[in-house]
């Protein structure tokens, strides 16, 4: 009888002595699990917010968008930059006063353009560059390079960075005016077809100040 009841007791404190360790190992598990899937949840989660959050503030300030829209910030952008470029050398180049404050206002007004067209692109997820093929507007000069409409050809640079005094001055003004043209060509086309907000204010920027600027240009043409 001792015998039978001991064995019981032992089975009974063996048995209770593993569901303890069952359930502890089973709560320690289920917290384990527990933090492990909720850290999986809220790490996806917040990586789709974060990632959604990026995307919502990046294109906030600029809206709705469309093809046009893109293919004007595209073009807008080297057309910019070689207009700065001619602008930069009017300061050591140039003779003529108002040439010089000219320049200066294209440098001042389309420098800050160009940073705000490529954040527009980065915000829509569209490289800053598009092959040539893609982009209207474009033609192919002599050498088969494919160029966009008002810019200037390599030898024009060349002739220009060449110039000074005077010389300067009367290139400057007729290169900038055939430049100003196709800018402002390029502007049209975004404000017709284009469907982002400030991207239409600011081709309409481009198309009054520009149109102002060629007009002051094809006076002081006159003049020199």
């Amino acid at each position: 009888m001792t015998a039978f009841m001991r064995a019981p007791r032992g089975s009974i404190h063996r048995r209770l002595a593993f569901v303890g360790a069952v359930t502890a190992g089973g709560l320690l598990l289920a917290g384990c699990g527990g933090d492990g899937d909720t850290k999986g949840a809220d790490h996806t989660g917040a990586k789709e917010s974060a990632t959604s959050g990026a995307t919502a503030s990046s294109t906030a300030g600029t809206g709705a968008f469309n093809a046009a829209d893109v293919t004007f910030a595209q073009m807008m952008i080297p057309h910019h930059q070689q207009a700065l470029e001619m602008a930069r050398l009017a300061d050591g180049q140039a003779s003529n006063a108002r040439i010089k404050s000219l320049a200066g206002r294209i440098e001042k007004a389309q420098d800050p353009e160009i940073v705000t067209l490529k954040s527009w692109l980065k915000g829509w997820g569209r490289p800053e560059k598009a092959p040539s093929s893609e982009m209207p507007g474009m033609h192919h000069d002599a050498g088969g390079k494919g160029t966009m409409e008002g810019m200037m050809s390599e030898e024009d640079m060349r002739k220009l960075k060449a110039a000074k005094g005077p010389a300067f001055d009367r290139a400057f003004a007729s290169m900038m005016i055939d430049h100003h043209k196709g800018a402002i060509a390029m502007a049209k086309d975004e404000k017709k077809n284009g469907r982002n907000a400030k991207a239409k204010k600011l081709a309409d920027d481009v198309v009054k100040n520009q149109s102002s600027e060629v007009a002051t240009l094809r006076t002081l043409l006159h003049r020199l």
